[in-house]
């Protein structure tokens, strides 16, 4: 049994670095670190995402509770935004089922923070600004802005807006891509393996390529923009084909939010899924009040690969799940 970590020394030096290089980021900018419960009483809805759960036996419980691991500091750390705290960051541990591979580990590192008062395209810039701060090479590189439809149009001879389901398909097709579990009619589903190994692959070639104006469909937890059609006021950043990190101008409205749990629940009972609980302290914290604001999640074990060349998550992390 092999008990040593996967990663160098000189990585985990590099690791402490990057860590304190972020944190000084954050504190010149007058952004407050927090941090939040990795256990919550509520699990995501998100159809593509599995919580890992457990059971609480102690005061207050006496048949026991379950508890889950949260995927996200997100919904905790709007709690603290509507309780008035300003702009923060979290550098945390995130866990989520069944991924692992060479970008995926169950359990990672995720910083995640939120600014009042800024849009999707204002954080979009101060997320390029982090970059260039942690991997100085960067800052004399241009980064690269695209829409999802250009995005589309580019890789796929597509547009992903106006194309009927069944040219979607067939594009899938001549690209050599096969959907197994897909229904024919599952647009997002279709676009969805597109995105990720058609157009992905080819995005952030030796820039950053910063990808806006998803489908409404897309949102997740994204306000939507008016327009035809109508899009998600969401981005996602990506460097050398890898996605690093996922961005909104936030929702505020708690009915569309919970419409939008209710919705996932229903497609997860459709897939056959566990009903994980939706988090209704969060839900009560929207309707108290959360300020406007842009919020963005980004993947540091990806980021340190990305900065040393590392080709896999194992080679950056002491233990991943293998040797846990």
């Amino acid at each position: 049994m092999d008990w040593r970590p996967t990663a160098s020394l000189e990585m985990l030096r590099r690791r402490a670095a990057l860590l304190a290089r972020l944190r000084t980021f954050f504190a010149e900018r007058g952004v407050l670190e927090v941090e939040t419960p990795l256990l919550s009483s509520a699990a995501s809805t998100d159809p593509q995402i599995e919580s890992f759960s457990t059971i609480y036996s102690g005061p207050g419980a006496p048949t026991g509770q379950t508890l889950y691991l949260h995927t996200s500091p997100e919904f905790a750390m709007k709690r603290l935004l509507a309780a008035g705290c300003g702009p923060i960051y979290q550098i945390c541990k995130v866990f989520r089922q069944g991924e692992a591979g060479r970008h995926h580990n169950p359990e990672f590192t995720l910083l995640e923070w939120y600014r009042p008062g800024f849009d999707h395209h204002h954080l979009m810039r101060e997320v390029e600004e982090l970059i260039a701060w942690v991997i100085p090479e960067r800052e004399r590189t241009e980064s690269e802005s695209l829409t999802y439809r250009q995005a589309f149009e580019r890789h796929a001879d597509l547009d992903p807006f106006r194309s009927p389901t069944r040219e979607i398909r067939r594009r899938a097709a001549l690209h050599g891509l096969e959907a197994r579990g897909l229904e024919p009619d599952d647009r997002d589903g279709w676009l969805d393996l597109l995105m990720t190994h058609q157009i992905q692959p080819r995005l952030g070639k030796g820039r950053l390529t910063f990808l806006f104006d998803y489908p409404a469909s897309q949102a997740a937890l994204a306000r939507i923009e008016g327009g035809d059609p109508p899009l998600a006021a969401r981005f996602e950043l990506f460097l050398e084909g890898m996605e690093l990190a996922n961005g909104f101008h936030e929702l505020t409205d708690a009915e569309e939010q919970e419409a939008r749990f209710l919705e996932e629940l229903r497609r997860r009972k459709e897939m056959k899924q566990p009903q994980p609980p939706i988090d209704r302290r969060f839900l009560a914290a929207l309707r108290h009040g959360l300020p406007d604001c842009a919020g963005v999640a980004l993947g540091i074990d990806r980021l340190l690969m990305l900065s040393t060349g590392a080709s896999h998550i194992h080679e950056v992390t002491a233990f991943p799940v293998e040797r846990a």
